[in-house]
């Protein structure tokens, strides 16, 4: 057999599924063709909390093309969707595809409505009343966690202190929560097109919930358009189709509108974190205290708790902290369901520490380069276990803020500032560093080399935009081979692929790539011990923990004195993100990260009034960045393999979600500092900045 042409990891070779993409030829779930679908139409809940009374549903069941109307009372009981218990979970929360006895949230879902168009199933649910007795909610303590390591110090030269409110955030993926359910009679089972993540998760919980042999259960995530950890669960609405379909042996089909999508689909962040970081006259840091409070909605996702873990446990970042004093509460409420949004807790932990950090060097008149070199791990000092339990793998942390330094010319850019303030501009330079720690556990992949020079990858991750049918392709063609061309790569179906977790946490390409590697050198092994053709491996790859990547970020910010409207003039970055495979993909990911990063930061926010309605329940009300309000990022890397899985690959997905918000909230209260601003809240929208100016103008 030739030898391949070149070494293909490591070229940016262009994705596979853009062509399609481009001419619109894409297949989402929308898109499935059904026989003769019922559509669903939603009754939900216009308040946050009520008991429910009578619901009157016969004017909606005359209606036009109606089939049939549902309410949680009329619904077999059904299981429950299982939750990560990753923090103590002390009070199990009800997951109801259909509320029964009472509403815990706007949006939640009352009743449905199945006819034989969306429009009359839309109609036919405005004629759907529901009794309604609101009454008040006492949010609760479902869950918590805390660390406590070392000896506090008896005495501290600085101390430094903040609070940081994360703004909820709508995730907003481009395809919204869109399932296409068709029933096969001949073997009572059916074929789900889900908008999804994890295609086998979407199986598995299924089948637990309704009480179904998964074999009866066949799941297909077509093209996705975006997903950010929004997808990564079963909904309530995602059960009840797959319920109607079985109980009426009929084809569903489901997609939400982008109203539901506010209401009903998880929401992100909404962490408040308090922290105290003490250090000493030379600024070494002695002792970090953080206490995090994580919003938790009326139901569990599967991974819900994660983000209040992530935002305790991922503390004290790269530094060495003595002595921690961590503790984290997820506290349940009536609004909207929270989830995991690209990052989930990881930029709030960030947060909190680099915020902390930029108080004290100013405490303390440190440069905010020097006094975080001062404090991060060594590259001898790594592996390092944590006090919250994590071990941060391999790198060299200073490295990235010394090519930071240098890429940004931070010299000149505080000549600059310097100069700029005398003439009374508002300018400010915010840095940032980061820590990325990517999944952990397993994932499977089928490898079948045939005869002809071709073989097939099938993988249990999928893809949600990642590419990842070409990085995989690029993986086994270098150790079979062969060309990417020959390879075809499976993904997202349960029929056709092995049973695997899907795309969460950055996980996919260090998992669900060693996975691959090491089918094919399992092939390999097999093809010189003489084994006939097809030759077939399958792996399922456990990696050795989490793969730490890390980098840093600097925002140059200017303020207009008279608006408050705040201009990013210069952006960088640097980031180590292990063996890279496609480097074009890895600057795709940092730069939709940044995107998402910089929305944060700067606009995005979601908004409830007393009574938990909600404010911000279109794109009217609700600011997400365009790409004309992103500015340009000037990327910089380098790869420190990591030793925690086969293809030495780190995670970057969320690396500019983590690195920026910080880099951007430290750069704007840099420009304010002359002004006695210490504090601001995110997002940093002019209103907040010039509201900030006049007080420090005062004070």
């Amino acid at each position: 057999m030739n030898g391949p042409i070149s070494k293909y990891v490591g070229q940016s070779l262009a994705p596979r599924e853009t062509p399609a993409l481009i001419k619109g030829a894409g297949r989402f779930a929308d898109d499935i063709k059904l026989d003769a679908p019922l559509y669903v139409g939603f009754i939900r809940s216009q308040v946050a909390s009520a008991a429910i009374g009578d619901i009157e549903i016969e004017e909606a069941q005359g209606g036009e093309g109606v089939v049939a109307v549902h309410t949680g009372a009329r619904m077999p009981a059904l299981g429950e969707l299982s939750v990560n218990p990753v923090i103590p979970l002390r009070t199990p929360l009800r997951f109801a595809c259909l509320a029964q006895g009472s509403v815990t949230s706007i949006g939640q879902p009352i009743a449905a409505v199945l006819a034989e168009s969306p429009a009359q199933a839309l109609d036919a649910a405005d004629l759907v009343y529901a009794e309604l007795d609101e009454k008040s909610h006492t949010p609760k303590q479902i869950a918590a966690q805390s660390w406590r390591i070392g000896t506090p110090p008896q005495e501290s030269a600085h101390s430094a202190a903040c609070t940081v409110r994360h703004p909820r955030l709508a995730p907003s993926p481009m395809e919204p929560r869109a399932i296409a359910v068709r029933y096969i009679r001949k073997s009572a089972s059916v074929t789900v097109y889900h908008s999804t993540q994890t295609p086998h998760r979407t199986r598995s919980e299924l089948a637990s919930i309704l009480n179904i042999e998964p074999s009866r259960i066949h799941v297909i995530a077509p093209h996705v358009g975006g997903a950010f950890g929004m997808k990564a669960s079963l909904y309530p609405e995602d059960v009840f189709a797959v319920w109607a379909a079985f109980h009426h042996k009929r084809d569903i089909r489901w997609t939400a509108t982008r109203s539901d999508e506010f209401t009903s689909a998880t929401h992100g962040r909404g962490i408040t974190s308090s922290g105290t970081l003490d250090i000493d006259a030379n600024g070494i840091f002695l002792s970090l205290s953080a206490d995090v409070q994580a919003p938790i909605g009326p139901w569990l996702p599967n991974s819900a708790l994660i983000p209040a873990w992530n935002a305790a446990r991922i503390l004290p970042t790269g530094y060495t902290v003595p002595h921690l004093d961590i503790k984290t509460r997820a506290i349940q409420n009536n609004l909207t369901p929270t989830g995991i949004y690209r990052g989930a807790g990881r930029p709030e932990a960030n947060m909190l520490m680099e915020r902390l950090i930029d108080k004290a060097a100013r405490a303390s008149g440190i440069d905010p380069f020097d006094i975080r070199r001062r404090n991060l791990l060594p590259p001898s000092a790594l592996p390092h276990d944590t006090g919250t339990g994590n071990r941060l793998d391999s790198g060299d942390y200073a490295r990235a803020l010394d090519l930071l330094e240098k890429r940004s010319d931070y010299t000149r850019l505080k000549q600059d500032r310097h100069a700029r303030r005398a003439k009374g501009e508002h300018v400010g330079i915010g840095i940032a560093f980061y820590v990325e720690p990517s999944g952990s556990g397993w994932e499977s992949a089928r490898v079948t080399l045939n005869d002809n020079g071709t073989a097939t990858v099938a993988s249990g991750s999928s893809s949600q935009g990642h590419a990842r049918e070409t990085a995989y392709a690029q993986i086994a063609a270098d150790h079979l081979s062969l060309p990417p061309d020959s390879i075809t790569v499976l993904l997202s179906d349960t029929d056709t692929t092995p049973t695997g977790i899907g795309a969460l946490a950055s996980r996919s390409t260090a998992i669900g790539g060693s996975a691959v590697l090491e089918a094919c050198q399992e092939i390999k092994h097999q093809q010189a011990k003489g084994a006939s053709y097809p030759i077939t491996a399958d792996i399922i790859y456990e990696n050795k923990g989490q793969a730490w990547g890390y980098g840093a970020y600097l925002i140059q910010m200017s303020i207009c004195a008279d608006t408050g409207t705040p201009t990013i003039e210069r952006a960088f970055c640097v980031d180590d993100t292990g063996v890279q495979v496609n480097p074009a993909l890895v600057k795709d990911q940092i730069i939709g990260g940044f995107a998402q990063g910089f929305g944060e930061a700067m606009m995005e926010h979601i908004e409830f009034d007393g009574d938990g309605q909600l404010l911000t329940g279109s794109f009217m009300d609700y600011a997400m960045p365009r790409a004309s309000d992103v500015p340009p990022l000037e990327m910089h890397s380098f790869e420190r393999p990591s030793p925690m899985n086969t293809l030495c690959a780190k995670g970057v997905g969320e690396a500019g979600t983590i690195g920026a918000p910080a880099a951007i909230l430290n750069a704007a209260l840099d420009a304010l500092a002359p002004m006695g601003v210490t504090d601001l809240n995110m997002p940093l929208t002019p209103c907040t900045l010039w509201s900030a100016m006049q007080k420090g103008q005062t004070t």
